[in-house]
């Protein structure tokens, strides 16, 4: 080569690149001064093939069913309270009870206007989800018409100590009117004994199904 003169060299030049008709891998051309090169490059590998679902084993579907069951207080025998709350599950220093909520389907704002003034106050239904059914979409607890609702446990000690006053108040009431009925009225006489004989006792009232 005469001197002055510079050998040039080009660098190869990579064509397309189409899959190689046997293994489908793709392949790219090398052109060279020797002529062009075929470079086949690893085909992609295969996704792994999934196996079939198994079927669930029917001993493990009955034992979630039960759980749920459980749960959410299904599968009431008959003879149980619908209307029971675990002691465990009332907040310290409060206390449950169930208020009338509606009457044939129809609620009564006065009562519960009443029940507000008094201190009670709707349970949230997300503090217990397990008292009722899954996809209950109401705030609060209901059974049968009757919702559960709370209030602080001193309040409800000043309303029955109120209560108690009162019917004790009432029984004095009655005991001194028939104390001073005018003579011959009420048999008062009965061989020297009074007739008038007033009973005490604390039962519990009946309450109707």
């Amino acid at each position: 080569m005469p001197r002055g003169q510079y050998e040039r060299r080009t660098r190869p030049t990579t064509a397309a690149k189409p899959q190689s008709p046997i293994t489908g891998a793709t392949t790219a051309e090398a052109v060279s001064d020797g002529g062009t090169q075929v470079i086949e490059a690893a085909a992609p590998p295969r996704p792994e093939m999934r196996a079939a679902p198994r079927a669930e084993d029917p001993r493990a579907r009955a034992a979630r069913r039960v759980a749920e069951l459980r749960e959410h207080g299904g599968a009431l025998e008959e003879g149980e309270d619908k209307f029971f709350i675990d002691s465990a599950d009332v907040p310290e220093a409060w206390e449950y009870e169930w208020k009338r909520m509606t009457v044939l389907g129809k609620e009564d704002p006065a009562y519960q206007v009443s029940l507000a003034r008094r201190g009670w106050e709707p349970v949230p239904a997300s503090r217990h989800p397990h008292l009722m059914p899954a996809g209950w979409s109401r705030q609060t607890i209901e059974r049968d018409g009757m919702v559960l609702m709370e209030r602080p446990r001193e309040i409800s000690d000043e309303a029955r100590l109120r209560d108690r006053k009162a019917a004790a108040l009432q029984m004095r009431s009655k005991e001194e009117q028939l104390n001073q009925a005018p003579e011959g009225q009420f048999e008062r006489s009965n061989k020297g004994n009074s007739l008038v004989n007033v009973k005490k006792s604390i039962e519990a009232i009946p309450i109707p199904e």
